[in-house]
């Protein structure tokens, strides 16, 4: 910890590799949590299906191929290196492998990278480093299935009352009010939109981001994180429209947009207060 904390290029290079090699774990959580979902779902409700289900989590069973199910190998298995070592191609049948799995990693690497840069090597930069795990499996299984599993997001909300019971981003105070007050903003849009056109305008999961997002940040930040995936939802939504990549009748997932706004917000948001009160002459 010292030599890193003496050597802030040696700590972004841990931070970056280390962030590297979770990014392919994630990859593995968000291919394989809605699929476990699934499982324990039709266990519970299924009582006629006595089948017995072959054991699957986290670490079981091995990756393989989903085409000729060739066994992934370590050495098949490095982040990035691999990919480019296979030229994106399964090394037993040649099906293409997707360029979301090295985008991952990478997009993983550089966010952790990035927070150590900023903040250096200490309690402040570990805890945003997993926050930022936990919002990137968010955001790509939203866009997957729609959905915010609970086995992330409700973790994500005690670790941020948590860190700030030592002031860590904001008071203790400040964090209980901004889980109750995210949750229960969108709560109250959900059932007026419900109200007024008799349709779900957005899911349960997308309250409990907020309110997660709510403990880390506190409840000041709440209005700049609103306003904030707002505008990134219509950025990227119209650029996905534009490009054809996207139906304009189809729903888009709220949980994106809300995880890259709370994290900006967390980061920046004293920052972009600060620049817009002064642009306003406030």
């Amino acid at each position: 910890m010292t030599l890193l904390s003496i050597e802030p290029a040696w700590a972004i290079a841990c931070a970056f590799i280390l962030s590297l090699c979770v990014g392919s774990f994630l990859n593995v959580v968000i291919h394989r949590i809605p699929i476990m979902m699934e499982r324990e779902w039709l266990s519970e409700h299924a009582a006629e299906n006595t089948e017995q289900q072959d054991r699957f989590n986290l670490s079981t069973p091995a990756s393989t191929c989903p085409q000729c199910g060739h066994g992934i190998r370590w050495y098949e298995n490095i982040p990035l290196i691999s990919y480019l070592y296979l030229r994106a191609k399964c090394s037993s049948c040649s099906l293409h492998i997707p360029f979301r799995y090295p985008f991952i990693e990478l997009l993983t690497a550089i966010s952790g990278a990035a927070i150590v840069y900023i903040y250096g090597v200490n309690m402040a930069s570990l805890s945003l480093t997993l926050l930022t795990w936990g919002l990137i499996c968010l955001i790509f299984i939203d866009i997957d299935h729609q959905l915010l599993p609970d086995r992330i997001t409700l973790p994500l909300l005690w670790l941020g009352l948590l860190f700030n019971s030592f002031n860590l981003f904001t008071t203790l105070e400040s964090a209980v009010y901004g889980a109750v007050a995210g949750y229960l903003s969108l709560w109250s849009v959900y059932w007026v939109f419900k109200l007024l056109t008799g349709k779900e305008g957005m899911g349960y999961g997308d309250f409990k981001l907020l309110a997660a997002l709510g403990a880390w940040a506190g409840w000041a930040q709440l209005p700049l994180i609103i306003l904030l995936s707002s505008l990134v939802g219509a950025i990227l939504g119209l650029a996905m429209i534009a490009a054809k990549k996207h139906e304009q009748q189809n729903p888009i997932p709220f949980g994106p947009y809300l995880a890259i706004a709370g994290w900006i917000a967390l980061i920046w948001g004293d920052y972009i207060t600060g620049a817009y009160l002064q642009f306003a002459g406030l």
